[in-house]
């Protein structure tokens, strides 16, 4: 399983490779891996039917009870087979949809990643994990409902469902938490086994459940109730309409909105007896189910009318999963499959609709049918599933919720027979209701009506297009006739329940049952609803306004922006001494009050171990003192560089040489930003008078001074246990294969930090660039434009070079007051060795101080010599790529390197030691003896891991260098040079080449040209 979901993000991944390549006939290469899924999952039937589960687990997080745990049971198995088989049918139906647009490789790689993420979130076996997939949920249809980001509809649609799914998921979250502190542990199964039998042993009684257990369980049927849309969250859903067709039948009918669902479902069979779970679940689901089936009667956009029956069927499902009785389970599941068919048929006729007309206006549509037959009659299947009309699969479902509704009050003695009735009532009236609205869709799609006619754009619909609708129609049929089968299909699932008797199954005949009755009476009172859908209409239009959930929700919006508005204001006033003034007083405050009451303190001060650092540490002190007295601002970096030195030689006599070369390196390339961007201030700080805010700062110092000294004295003389990093020795070499510390606790022991921080840095250098670039981050300066054009390179002067030696090919764009002949020379030698000391430090790094990180900074300071020798020319000839893409890159290759165990059944960033020996190039014979060469090879797979920090680095330093030297080179060059009109460069071009063919006229000018 963990292999399908993967397969379904590395398709994703190649999706604008694809879409360059072939166009929008991508989606069907898209369309292979919920194919292939569907097909694995059938294949399990069999086993999965006889009542067994498949297991796949994998360690990832033991300290937090976090694994890779992939569980199929019966209920996984239909909610998976429904996203992958309707998945892989949407992505095949886009194809056509967009085949006249551009290559939507955006589109098709976020939704066969969402195909991806809905199979996770529904095998996952462990609350942590189930987390992750549900939040991805919410990012990919975040994405999805944002597909045209250019539009207002989209971003304020994919916002509002970011924003109340992501609170939901949140609130979720805690009660996960919450729940896996209370059980012991977070595997879903293994709660689910702990609370049932503390059920049925009587350790816990299903009268009194524990407080914080009871909390935790109505926290995350918030996260279901905001996930699917239930009242009063339900209004992100119509919204969401704005998304494309296909992702609206796919994110709405089949995979996003049944994550709620499912969730209810899941937990169900254990925790229904829970004090507030059955008021919750089945108050606001009936509420849903009328409020939507009410709002979808008078819309006019037939996909606005199928979003608010969506929200109905949602309630619907969310009554029966939230019963928690064996027949209300079965019913739950018949409607769940029997929904999807539907649903998804009806939004992909929707889309061929619109695609052939032109509108979704069903005031406007008439005699769509006559042209396009086999979709109209796929929607009539679907439309009558959805209305409950036998012999149609949504009739099973519906007949079998209505015998577990009215044996509800047999199944729990305990359930008040009013709130029964009331349930009871609620669901037919919402019946009712969904047989309305289904036939205004499809009168309103494909009906004939006086006085609005619209003309087909296309001659026909291309067979390819329809045949996702009408397969899903005809599966609508053929579901009809297999009640028997679906139940024995279900039964697993059933089985789990406890509370309740079977029901008589799913079928189409039971006899002359009261459900039946209900059904036909449901279906009388359904056809004369929408018979009277102009009076309905004329009532709805009469009601007086309210506020409405989406008004509340505005409301609370400008409320909190608002809010936000005005702390910010009063808190973010652009001062920095203010805010660094406020963080150190903080320090001040908070770590210097605990010291005052602290009762014991070390014995004694060491000051110094040997009296090299009392030297150090007498010149970082009087560096620091030059430096608060600086008034040049060079001046006073220079003095902070000799602060960050005399630390890394601190490092050294501690036997840090790892940390030393770090800080020297991390110091040499702070000092060199610093003057870059000290390129554009004043030469000297501001001499101001002496005022009274500078005795407040010089407080403000002293006081953080003595704090951070007194918690640096106490903090080292008052360990009471063993270090832990004494293990480390051990632990590097017999789990990380490494001799060096801190690179193993880096690439190893603590790779999760590390993984954690480059992508950080990641962010950051974004930021950075963000500030200078505004298309792209690569700068096409002139020595690299003629390098690729094959043109000669012209000097800032304007004299052709092409003949000239050069030590720096860029450096000849540069006036040559601003060159430096042996500044050249040494970068061009300089270079290559630091490139290749780079490489050979990150190798080496397992075993000898370096490491990738330590190897990029020096690859960065190689290319920032050849700025500052050559200019952002030479720049551009050194590093010709884009600084985004060696980020992506080395974020790419760590992440990979973190999975790439999983392959091999080993867990996330495990390394593995592989020894490589060359018997012929272990060593040489020599006239003066034996010469070692490179025979063994001793490689860790962390290597891997540290390639891509060393990448990452390189596109920090790369940015870095572009951002705050080239960036800003190139726009003084563009401010300096005259305003030219693009119209207007050949003409100037004609009178340059004439002032070069009669140098009379050009000295009548001065000789200026």
């Amino acid at each position: 399983m963990i292999i399908l979901i993967a397969v379904h993000f590395g398709t994703a991944v190649l999706a604008p490779l694809l879409a360059r390549w072939i166009g929008n006939r991508m989606f069907w290469v898209m369309a292979i891996p919920p194919a292939v899924t569907f097909g694995w999952l059938a294949l399990q039937g069999p086993a999965v039917i006889g009542g067994g589960q498949i297991v796949e687990r994998y360690a990832w997080i033991p300290s937090l009870d976090l694994d890779l745990t992939l569980r199929l049971g019966t209920l996984q198995w239909v909610l998976g087979l429904v996203v992958s088989g309707i998945g892989s049918l949407v992505l095949f139906y886009c194809r056509w949809y967009f085949a006249h647009d551009s290559p939507k490789a955006r589109c098709a790689g976020v939704l066969v990643a969402f195909a991806g993420t809905m199979f996770g979130l529904v095998t996952a076996d462990n609350f942590l994990l189930f987390y992750v997939f549900w939040e991805l949920t919410t990012v990919f249809s975040y994405l999805l409902i944002g597909h045209t980001p250019s539009r207002a509809a989209n971003r304020g649609a994919a916002l509002n469902a970011l924003i109340v799914t992501t609170f939901g998921g949140l609130a979720m979250l805690f009660g996960i938490i919450i729940l896996g502190v209370q059980v012991g542990t977070f595997s879903i199964s293994e709660t689910l086994a702990i609370v049932s039998d503390g059920l049925a042993s009587g350790t816990l009684d299903p009268t009194t459940w524990p407080p914080l257990m009871i909390g935790a369980v109505l926290l995350i049927l918030i996260g279901a109730v905001t996930k699917s849309a239930i009242v009063p969250f339900h209004f992100w859903l119509p919204g969401a309409m704005a998304a494309p067709t296909p992702v609206s039948a796919y994110l709405h009918a089949a995979a996003m909105v049944k994550a709620g669902v499912y969730l209810v479902a899941l937990l169900a069979p254990v925790f229904a007896s829970v004090p507030g779970w059955r008021p919750v679940l089945l108050g606001l689901g009936a509420i849903t189910m009328v409020v939507g089936g009410w709002r979808a009667l008078t819309q006019n956009d037939i996909k606005l009318l199928l979003a608010y029956g969506t929200v109905s069927q949602l309630g619907f499902m969310v009554v029966l999963c939230g019963l928690g009785t064996r027949s209300g389970a079965l019913a739950a599941l018949s409607v769940v499959v029997a929904h999807a068919l539907f649903k998804a048929t009806l939004f992909l006729v929707v889309g061929v609709v619109d695609h052939s007309t032109g509108t979704r206006d069903l005031r406007k549509l008439s005699r769509v049918g006559r042209k396009m037959p086999f979709v109209a009659i796929a929607a009539v299947l679907a439309g009558a599933s959805m209305a409950g009309v036998p012999p149609l699969v949504g009739f099973l479902g519906k007949e079998a919720a209505l015998e577990a509704l009215l044996n509800l009050r047999g199944d729990l003695p305990q359930f008040p027979p009013g709130p029964s009735l009331l349930l009871v009532a609620a669901v037919v009236a919402g019946s009712v209701m969904t047989t309305a609205y289904t036939l205004r869709f499809l009168w309103g799609a494909f009906g004939d009506k006086r006085g609005s006619t619209i003309e087909l754009k296309v001659a026909a619909v291309p067979p390819g297009f329809a045949f996702a609708p009408v397969a899903l129609g005809l599966a609508s049929l053929a579901g009809g006739f297999l009640g028997p089968v679906l139940s024995g299909l279900f039964e697993p699932y059933v089985a789990t329940v406890t509370v309740g008797k079977e029901g008589h199954g799913l079928a189409l005949w039971h006899g002359l049952t009261v459900p039946l009755a209900i059904s036909g009476g449901i279906l009388v009172a359904g056809v004369v609803l929408f018979w009277l859908q102009d009076t309905i209409i004329a009532m709805q239009s009469g009601f007086p306004s309210a506020v409405s959930a989406e008004g509340a929700y505005l409301k609370l919006m400008r409320g909190v922006d608002r809010l936000a508005v005005e702390v910010t204001a009063v808190t973010q006033r652009g001062s920095l001494p203010l805010y660094l003034g406020t963080i150190l007083l903080t320090v001040v405050a908070l770590p210097g009050g605990t010291l005052l009451v602290m009762q014991h303190w070390p014995s004694r001060l060491i000051w110094f171990d040997s009296p090299p650092q009392a030297v150090v540490g007498v010149v970082i002190m009087v560096a620091a003192l030059a430096a608060v007295g600086a008034r040049g601002r060079l001046k006073a970096v220079i003095l902070l560089g000799v602060t960050g030195y005399g630390t890394a030689m601190m490092f050294l006599l501690h036997g840090g040489p790892d940390l030393a070369l770090t800080q020297v390196l991390v110091e040499t390339v702070t000092l060199i930003v610093f003057v870059l961007v000290m390129r554009k201030l004043p030469k000297y700080f501001t001499d101001r008078p002496l005022q009274a805010s500078r005795w407040w700062r010089i407080a403000v110092a002293v006081s953080v001074a003595v704090v951070v000294c007194t918690i640096v004295f106490v903090s080292a003389g008052s360990r009471v246990a063993e270090p832990i990093s004494t293990a480390y020795h051990e632990v590097a070499y017999t789990y990380g294969y490494g001799r060096n510390i801190v690179n193993v606790t880096l690439v190893d022991i603590r790779a999760w930090d590390t993984l954690g921080e480059i992508s950080v840095l990641v962010a950051a250098a974004t930021g950075v660039a963000s500030l200078i670039f505004i298309r792209t981050r690569y700068l096409t300066g002139t020595a690299g434009v003629a390098q690729r054009q094959g043109r000669r390179h012209v000097s800032g002067t304007g004299q052709r070079t092409s003949g000239r030696l050069s030590w720096l090919r860029g450096g000849e764009a540069l006036s040559p007051k601003q060159r430096s002949i042996i500044f050249e020379v040494i970068t061009r030698l300089l270079f290559p060795v630091m490139v290749m000391t780079s490489v050979y430090v990150m190798y080496v790094g397992h075993e000898s101080p370096g490491g990738g990180f330590a190897g990029g900074l020096i690859a960065g300071l190689a290319l920032m010599v050849r700025y500052l020798a050559g200019g952002r020319n030479e720049l551009d000839e050194a590093a010709p790529v884009d600084a985004g893409r060696v980020l992506g890159a080395g974020l790419l290759v760590a992440g990979m390197s973190a999975l790439a165990p999983l392959a091999f059944g080993g867990r996330v960033l495990e390394s593995y030691a592989i020894d490589i020996h060359i018997p012929f190039l272990a060593e040489l014979q020599t006239p003066f003896g034996v010469l070692p060469l490179l025979g063994t090879w001793h490689i860790v797979t962390s290597l891997f891991f540290d390639v891509g920090v060393y990448l990452v680095v390189i596109g920090v330093m790369l940015d870095l260098a572009r951002s705050l030297g080239a960036g800003i080179d190139q726009h003084e060059d563009e401010d300096r040079a005259p305003a030219v009109k693009p119209d207007t460069d050949e003409a100037i071009s004609g009178v340059s080449r004439y002032l070069a063919q009669h140098p009379e006229a050009s000295a009548a000018h001065g000789g200026e040209r």
